[in-house]
């Protein structure tokens, strides 16, 4: 008896987990500069929290100054947590492909090196469907008249980035970075992702 409401509490738990792995999802995206994707994917409603750092490269635990070199083969990406309830994977890839430059390689505007490039990272089968199924859409119907470059490739560890990169924009958002580069991208945000951010 006591055997059986122990399994029953086991399979309470890993019930519960299991629940709570579909009520929040991660989802990573490379697409330039983190700072600038932080704080566009932190402003939709349905995304828990969004962590700026470092994915797809050969050594562990890369500084900033390392990525910066090219030649760890790190991207800079944000990794962002979100509820599918109020969100879904295929509404974030709208918003990482209608929010940088998916065309150019390596490359965001003055941004130039291989930690810059446009990669999704997937972490699921389906994931990974969605990415090429909406890649393959935009490349078919010439949406950006130019061929989309976006690296999918399968999640390799993330890497966190030093602490002064996260939620760079809400803390130096009078920094002349900020104001000619991130902004314009929050206010584009605005208008074409209106219905999708947090009050």
């Amino acid at each position: 008896m006591k055997y059986l409401s122990i399994m029953a509490l086991v399979l309470l738990s890993v019930t519960s987990a299991t629940a709570q792995s579909k009520k929040i999802q991660k989802a990573t995206f490379g697409m330039g500069c983190f700072w600038c994707s932080e704080a566009l994917f932190d402003r939709l409603d349905g995304v828990v929290s969004v962590k700026s750092g470092y994915e797809g490269g050969k050594i562990a635990n890369p500084s900033y100054e390392d990525v910066c070199t090219g030649t760890t083969g790190h991207a800079e990406v944000v990794e962002v947590s979100y509820e599918p309830s109020k969100i879904s994977y295929d509404e974030l890839l709208e918003v990482f492909w209608k929010s940088h430059d998916a065309t150019t390689l390596n490359r965001q505007g003055a941004d130039v090196g291989t930690q810059y490039r446009s990669v999704i990272f997937y972490s699921n089968a389906e994931q990974k469907a969605l990415a090429e199924q909406y890649k393959a859409e935009l490349n078919k119907t010439n949406a950006f008249g130019k061929p989309v470059v976006t690296e999918i490739t399968k999640a390799s560890p993330f890497y966190v980035a030093e602490s002064y990169h996260q939620d760079y924009f809400n803390k130096n958002s009078n920094q002349p970075y900020c104001r000619l580069v991130i902004l314009p991208k929050m206010e584009k945000l605005e208008k074409v992702f209106k219905a999708k951010l947090k009050h």
